[in-house]
This record gives C-alpha cells, sequence and structure tokens, in this order.
C-alpha cells in the first residue's frame, strides 16, 4: 500500500519529549505513595483526609481523560500536550510548597486534571506521527515499556527522595520534567495538518462522562473505607451506573459525539480495552501488596523496597522493546497479549507463596521478573493496537480511553484488592488467636495475618489476570499489524471510519 503522508523528520527526537512527559504522568501515580506519611506528619493530615491525597489525583484524572482526549482532537495535540505539562509543573510545585491539607489536596487534583489534558495528547500525537508500521512498532515499544515501568519508577525515586531529601521532592521533581519535555515539543514536535477534529464540543456527553466516571472511582474507593454495602458506596454506584447510561443514549444521538462509538465498538479496541483494564487491575494490586509485605512484614527501608521493583521494570522494558516491537508486525496482537497476560500471571501465582521469611532471590524474584516480561510484551501491542485504524480526527479520544481503562482499573485494583486483603487478615487473626497471650506472639500473629491477605489478594489478581489473557484471545481477532487492513475492522460500527494505519 502507498504511503499517503510524507514522514515527519523530527519525530524520532519528538519522541523523547512524549516519552519523558508520559513517565512524569505514570510515576506521579505511584511517588507519592511512599512519601505519604511523612507528608501526613509533616503537614498534620488527619487519617480520615490521608487517602484524599491519592483519590483527588485518581478521580480529576480519570473523570477528566475523555474530555482531555476530545480537546486534543478539537484543539490540537501539541497545544494541548504543551498546556498539560505547564499546567502540571505549576500544580507540582504547589503540592511541593504545601503549607496545609487543603492545599495539597488542591494541588493533587489540579495535577489531575492536567495530566488528563497530557496523557491522551502524548498517546494520539504518536499515532499520528509514525505512520509506517516498523517504526510505529518501534516508537510504541518505547512508549508501552515506559508506561508499564513508570509505576515502579515512581516506587524508587519515592523512596530515594522520602529517605534521603524530603517529600516535597516527589512533586518538586516533575517540574525539571515538564520544562524539559514542554520545550522539546515545542521545538521539534510537528502535527499533521489534517488530523485536527472541527467539530464542536459535545458539552452533554463531558458533563454525564466526568460525572459518571468520578462517581465510579469514588464509589470503589468510598468501598475500600466504609464497605461494599454501606449506603454511600451503592449510592455512588447507582449515579455512575445511571450517568454512563445516559451518555452512551447522547452518543449515539449527538451529531459531534465526546466518544464516537465506534471507536468503543469496533471488537478489537473493545477487547484492548477490557483486557487493558483488568490487567492495571492485577498490577496496581501488586505494586501496592508487595510495597507494604516489604516494608512492614519484611522490614526493608523506602530505597531498599524500590529497588527490588527493578529486575521487573528492567524486564517490562525488554519486554516489550525487544519481544513486542520485534514481533508485532508480524504476529497478530492476541498471540503477544494472551501469552503476555497468562505469563504476568504465573509470575503473580510466584508471589501468592510469601511468608515472613521468604528470600528475596527465589521468593520475590522469579516472580517480578516473569511479570515484567508478560507485561512488557502485551503492552505494547495492545496501546498500538488501541490507536489502529482510527481516523485521525479521533486519535485523541481513543487514546484516551487506553488511559481511562488503566486508571479505572487501578482504582477498582486498589479497592477491591484491599477489601479482599483486609478480610482475608481479620480471618486468618481471629482463627490463629487462640493461645496467643505474649506480645511477642500478638505481634507475630499480626504480621502472618496481613501477609495471609496479601497472599489471599494476590490469587484474586492472578485471576483477574488469566481473565484479561482469554480476552486478548478470544475478543481479539485482528492480524498482525504490518500493513493492510485490520481482519475485523470491517465488521461492526467502526467499517466505515477505518483507516488502514499506512494512511494515518
Amino acid at each position: 500500500m502507498p504511503q499517503t503522508t510524507t514522514a515527519d523528520p523530527r519525530r524520532w527526537k519528538a519522541l523523547i519529549f512524549i516519552a519523558l512527559a508520559q513517565l512524569m504522568v505514570v510515576l506521579d501515580a505511584t511517588i507519592v505513595n511512599i512519601a505519604l506519611p511523612s507528608a501526613q506528619a509533616d503537614l498534620g493530615i488527619s487519617d480520615g483526609n490521608r487517602q484524599w491525597v491519592i483519590t483527588a489525583y485518581a478521580l480529576a484524572f480519570g473523570g477528566l481523560l475523555l474530555f482531555g482526549g476530545r480537546i486534543a482532537d478539537l484543539w490540537g495535540r501539541k497545544r494541548t500536550f504543551v498546556t498539560g505539562l505547564v499546567g502540571f509543573a505549576v500544580a507540582s510545585a504547589l503540592g511541593g510548597a504545601a503549607v496545609n491539607t487543603g492545599m495539597l489536596l488542591g494541588a493533587r487534583a489540579l495535577q489531575g486534571v492536567f495530566g488528563a489534558l497530557l496523557a491522551p495528547a502524548a498517546l494520539s500525537l504518536l499515532a499520528v506521527m509514525f505512520t509506517d508500521v516498523k517504526e510505529r512498532a518501534k516508537a510504541f515499544g518505547v512508549f508501552g515499556a515506559i508506561a508499564g515501568a513508570g509505576g515502579g519508577v515512581g516506587l524508587i525515586l519515592g523512596g530515594v527522595f522520602t529517605e534521603y531529601l524530603n517529600w516535597r521532592w516527589t512533586f518538586f521533581v516533575n517540574i525539571p520534567f515538564a520544562v524539559v519535555a514542554a520545550a522539546g515539543a515545542i521545538a521539534v514536535i510537528h502535527e499533521p495538518d489534517d488530523a485536527r477534529n472541527r467539530s464542536k464540543l459535545d458539552v452533554p456527553g463531558v458533563l454525564l462522562a466526568t460525572l459518571g466516571l468520578v462517581s465510579l472511582v469514588y464509589g470503589f474507593t468510598r468501598a475500600e473505607s466504609d464497605g461494599w454495602t454501606a449506603g454511600a458506596t451503592i449510592g455512588l454506584f447507582v449515579v455512575a451506573v445511571v450517568l454512563l447510561g445516559a451518555f452512551v443514549a447522547v452518543e449515539s444521538k449527538v451529531k459531534s459525539p465526546l466518544l464516537p462509538l465506534r471507536v468503543l465498538l469496533d471488537r478489537n479496541r473493545g477487547g484492548v480495552y477490557a483486557s487493558l483494564g483488568l490487567a492495571a487491575i492485577a498490577m496496581f494490586g501488586l505494586f501496592l501488596f508487595l510495597t507494604y509485605y516489604m516494608q512492614v512484614a519484611r522490614g526493608y527501608s523506602p530505597v531498599n523496597t524500590g529497588l527490588a521493583f527493578l529486575p521487573m521494570i528492567f524486564t517490562m522494558i525488554l519486554g516489550s522493546t525487544q519481544i513486542g516491537a520485534r514481533l508485532m508486525t508480524r504476529v497478530a496482537p492476541r498471540w503477544l497479549m494472551g501469552p503476555g497476560f497468562l505469563l504476568a500471571a504465573v509470575g503473580l501465582l510466584w508471589l501468592t507463596r510469601i511468608d515472613l521469611d521468604t528470600s528475596y532471590a527465589t521468593g520475590i524474584l522469579p516472580g517480578l521478573v516473569l511479570m515484567g516480561l508478560g507485561m512488557g510484551s502485551a503492552f505494547m501491542p495492545a496501546m498500538s493496537l488501541a490507536t489502529l485504524g482510527v481516523q485521525p480526527r479521533d486519535a485523541g479520544v481513543a487514546s484516551a480511553m487506553v488511559n481511562t481503562s488503566q486508571q479505572v482499573g487501578g482504582a477498582i485494583g486498589t479497592a477491591l484488592l484491599n477489601t479482599i486483603a483486609a478480610s482475608a487478615t481479620t480471618a486468618y487473626a481471629k482463627s490463629h488467636a487462640t493461645g496467643v497471650a505474649n506480645p511477642t506472639g500478638q505481634k507475630l500473629l499480626v504480621l502472618q495475618s496481613s501477609v495471609h491477605g496479601y497472599s489471599v489478594a494476590i490469587w484474586w489478581a492472578v485471576g483477574i489476570l488469566t481473565l484479561s489473557a482469554l480476552i486478548a484471545f478470544f475478543a481479539i481477532n485482528t492480524g498482525h499489524q504490518g500493513g493492510g487492513p485490520s481482519a475485523s475492522s470491517a465488521d461492526g460500527e467502526g467499517a466505515e471510519d477505518f483507516v488502514p494505519v499506512m494512511a494515518h
């Protein structure tokens, strides 16, 4: 098939700055976690408000992603990207300089708002700048590795800053990232002229999607703290279902929808969004439980906890750039995503064996290596397929759906798996409490109960990741991303808008 557009000669330089911005957004989801106890003590944040440091970011980011993706399509991706970077830097500066709880929470929410502009703009810039299939594979290999490994990098940096500098540096570190990425973007990024969507903004869609996603994410957060049967939790889920149902109804009727249903109902893209969302549940859960396990049960320092994740980051980059990118143009996505998620599930299965004296080398390291290789191999073709065959005018919103599925998956994973772990911990402690009277024995029982809870939650994550692999195997049926129309893009809603990757 002849190439219809001339490739931008500065696209590889642009990739550096796009990847840098993506790293900043992804690591920010975890870097603050390790610093949170120090920030709480310093600012006198109550235990009730502590979770809001994480939740404020997640709500703003997850709730506004679709809006951010459509803004990128309407306003221009480069302009949205740079605006997001500048805003993120300002919000980070405010967070680092916070003098009270309100200022810190406001800064975190503001980070989420600008992250929601930045993340879909970054991914959609790749989708419209890299048009050759082999180059696209390499570009998405780098992007997929960073998207997958960024959370682990955040844990390492969070540990280093908290232990050797100050919790405030977990915010200030974003400023040089943002300044370099914004300056580079202004200098080298050139967006294709025909990639802009000139239609009007779907305001009802924006309001319904944002409020619906916020209700959904907040519902899972409340489930974690108040329980699944609490009135507030159930109320939030009901509101979310009603609002998101109304959103789908509106989108099927308006002339210029926020989320064109053709993007969502394409069989392959729908499969990618579902499998990535489920994988994010398992991934976020793993970071959470292993961090607590290593610091509380095994007594690792924050820095050593972060360093313990390094092999997973390394193998994730290896899986993405050496397996995913090399095979993507020759192997159908489901034969990379399915086995990749299954390999990651085997890694998690290994980690269900943890106890109070588990050796890092034999009990944790093999699981992390398998998890990294599997996730790296699966993430990259998934991210590329999510934007493959989308008209340039829809690239922003298709990219936003990738981020939305991961962000909502992460929020669900943290709440769901935390609740499962807490229940298992309580049950274990009750059933083993008989005859434990001395303080040493009670302390040991508390630790054993916690580790049992983590193990049970990781078993659930194994099941969720296996389901993700099954969706990848059976829902995604396109051929390899090596040119020509995908096998299934001609069915369903996406048919009339399918554009082969070479014509982006």
